[in-house]
């Protein structure tokens, strides 16, 4: 007898073997998605940071690597063509890994004119300090400069850059400093305790014996701090700048770390004399710029507009 199998039946089988396969597919589709995620968790551990940081050397991003300089050029308030002149000389020097900051610095204004002029250059440039003295430049100026700056640049901001500057220059204004040179000798020494610039008189090599020209000298953040704190430098304010601050390190055992950047820094090759050489590759500063000509000359010997770019708004030979 043959087997039969009544209609029915066959609608339940038909019925059950489609929940059968629907619930496979579903499982299937289930351990695919978890698959998946496992998979991308997997990923995500091979190329996280953590784990890229324990195989390969942490390297230092540019802002934190970089070095803060304070330019502060020491300048009379009405040389407005001057300080025009500098931003650009400034202005268009790049450099790589380091935060510089060029700052005019004069004393109080005496005019009425000095009021609106000096105020437009505040509005359009923000680089320029008035401190709180009557001008001058034996009678304590460099103090009211250096002391100054901690308060001045105090942030009540808990995050804010500390220090904020490695280091604070003081210049002269017909000091031409050659900025990426200037962080290149700079990289390799202290930021604590360091003095460093010119060493006067211009035979002298030994940093400890005198003290650095007024062309323009360097000094870490912490040794800024200690002159508005110290008393020795309010003690001894009158004489020639220079000089008396290298008495004030000197008595006071500051500077421990010192650095002459002679002949890197000299002055401008006319007229000679012991403190001059000729132009060279391997300069940081040339002083005595006193005339646009001696500008020109060292501008064009540093080929300082080669980066020009050509255009058809002007033709310059």
């Amino acid at each position: 007898m043959k087997n039969t199998v009544k209609p029915k039946n066959c609608k339940k089988i038909i019925i059950i073997s489609f929940i059968s396969i629907s619930f496979l597919i579903t499982l299937a589709s289930i351990n695919e998605i978890q698959f998946g995620n496992l998979s991308n968790i997997r990923n995500c551990a091979i190329y996280s940071p953590s784990v890229e940081n324990s195989i390969h050397p942490v390297i230092k991003s540019s802002e934190e690597d970089e070095i803060r300089i304070l330019v502060g050029i020491l300048t009379l308030a009405d040389n407005h063509e001057r300080r025009h002149f500098l931003r650009l000389v400034y202005g268009t020097q790049q450099v790589v890994g380091a935060k510089i900051d060029v700052k005019f610095v004069f004393c109080n204004l005496t005019k009425e004119d000095q009021k609106t002029l000096l105020a437009l250059e505040i509005m359009l440039h923000n680089d320029i300090i008035i401190l709180n003295c009557k001008e001058n430049m034996d009678k304590g100026k460099t103090y009211t400069y250096f002391s100054s700056l901690p308060d001045m640049l105090k942030s009540d901001d808990l995050d804010a850059i500390n220090p904020p500057y490695h280091y604070v220059i003081k210049g002269d204004d017909d000091t031409y400093f050659r900025l990426p040179k200037l962080v290149e000798t700079l990289r390799p020494l202290p930021r604590e305790d360091l003095y460093y610039g010119y060493v006067v008189p211009c035979p002298s090599m030994d940093p400890f014996v005198h003290y650095m020209s007024g062309m323009g000298y360097l000094v870490s953040w912490d040794i800024v701090e200690w002159i508005k704190d110290s008393e020795i430098p309010k003690r001894h304010l009158i004489g020639p700048e220079d000089k008396v601050f290298g008495d004030w390190v000197r008595e006071g055992r500051r500077a421990k770390n010192r650095y002459n950047a002679k002949w890197s820094m000299y002055d401008f090759p006319e007229p000679e004399t012991r403190c001059t050489h000729e132009l060279w590759p391997d300069t940081v500063a040339v002083h005595r710029l006193k005339t646009q000509e001696k500008w020109v000359r060292t501008l064009d010997y540093f080929n300082v507009t080669h980066n020009l770019k050509p255009s058809k708004m002007y033709h310059i030979p």
